[in-house]
């Protein structure tokens, strides 16, 4: 280890949050397991690439403000 680090080196410190966290884990263990399910659940998901680049060739651009309609052109 360099002299720099070892003069800026911290002594092993963990914030009471990550005490909290640590403990909660060891008392139950199935926390991080339901952790685990709600982000399968939320953000693992498979994207379907040839889908969505379709979806994005679809769109049809909105008019710079949708409230106003066009007067008839008669």
């Amino acid at each position: 280890m360099s002299i720099l680090l070892r003069i800026f080196r911290r002594p092993d410190y963990n914030s009471d949050t990550t005490e909290f966290i640590e403990q909660l884990k060891a008392t139950k263990p199935s926390v991080e397991a339901g952790q685990r399910a709600g982000r399968a659940l939320l953000w693992d998901k498979h994207v379907d690439r040839d889908a969505s680049r379709e979806w994005k060739a679809a769109r049809v651009r909105q008019k710079a403000y949708v409230y106003f309609s066009k007067p008839d052109s008669r």
